[in-house]
């Protein structure tokens, strides 16, 4: 597949969208809606107010088409951004009612456990859109618990290359807890450009 494939599919879907049509929205439900779902579920683990969250993002991308801009970034990092927006907008909603009507914690515990969803939300993102092959070394690494040299072993691959491969999947993880500063420069409480990363 030529490298700019998935932006042409990028651009084509946004035109078709914004030309209202409804096939263009099933391709792109049936295309992503896992990833919302999954994300929304991380951040709220609730699956009903998955769902709802998962409804309100394909609405909003029906009705609103051009806030998208594929020169900006990819689609699938434009409606992560939105789903990851809308979801930890709810967790701080639901959190903030219950401490109102006397549920135990504070509002530093609801900011801590906004900052955790909102950090295993972006590693579980980081982890489906790095490259294949730096996934599978983590995942060697991580559950199958291989050595840089096993996971060389394991994927047919030198030591050096295993090596780099896990370095460069950590340091893309790593950027799962910078909460002030995304991959993109944008920060949480931005309204959700169409290249933002989560």
């Amino acid at each position: 597949m030529p490298k700019d494939a998935p932006r042409r599919w990028d651009r084509r879907m946004q035109q078709r969208l914004a030309h209202g049509e409804a096939a263009a929205l099933g391709e792109l439900y049936d295309r992503f809606a896992s990833l919302v779902h999954g994300l929304a579920h991380r951040v709220l683990g609730d699956e009903s107010a998955a769902d709802r969250i998962t409804r309100e993002v394909f609405s909003h991308v029906w009705e609103n088409p051009d806030a998208y801009d594929p020169r900006q970034g990819p689609l699938r990092s434009w409606i992560a951004t939105l789903t990851h927006q809308r979801a930890v907008r709810r967790l701080r909603q639901t959190e903030s009612a219950a401490l109102a009507l006397g549920g135990e914690g504070t509002t530093e515990d609801l900011e801590r456990k906004v900052r955790r969803a909102s950090a295993a939300a972006r590693a579980d993102y980081i982890v489906t859109a790095m490259p294949t092959p730096l996934r599978a070394a983590l995942e060697l690494a991580y559950f199958q618990r291989r050595d840089y040299r096993q996971t060389a072993v394991d994927l047919g691959v030198t030591e050096d290359e295993a090596r780099r491969r896990l370095r460069l999947g950590l340091q893309l993880l790593s950027t799962a807890n910078d909460t002030g500063a995304p991959p993109s420069g944008r920060t949480h409480d931005t309204s959700p450009g169409p290249g933002a990363a989560l």
